[in-house]
């Protein structure tokens, strides 16, 4: 059975980095756990909850609730980009 806070961390609503985790989680099991391996999928990780954050504080200072876009809007401000 998962921890509440390892169901958080596979909750796509929640966690918008689910992919990127579950990337490089699979990166370091494959590598026998070689960091230097695996620090593309790292740096994904950490653009993607860099980017992520911004746009929660963002909402945040507008008073947008949830300050975390849902999984379905989050896609959407996706494809807006590009």
């Amino acid at each position: 059975r998962m921890s509440r806070h390892a169901r958080k961390l596979k909750d796509h609503d929640i966690n918008p980095c689910v992919a990127e985790t579950d990337a490089t989680t699979k990166c370091m099991d494959d590598n026998n756990y070689n960091k230097d391996l695996c620090s593309d999928y790292f740096l994904k990780y950490k653009n993607c909850r860099k980017f992520w954050h911004g746009i929660m504080m963002q909402r945040k200072r507008n008073g947008v609730k949830p300050e975390m876009p849902p999984a379905e809007e989050r896609k959407k401000i996706l494809e807006s980009m590009g």
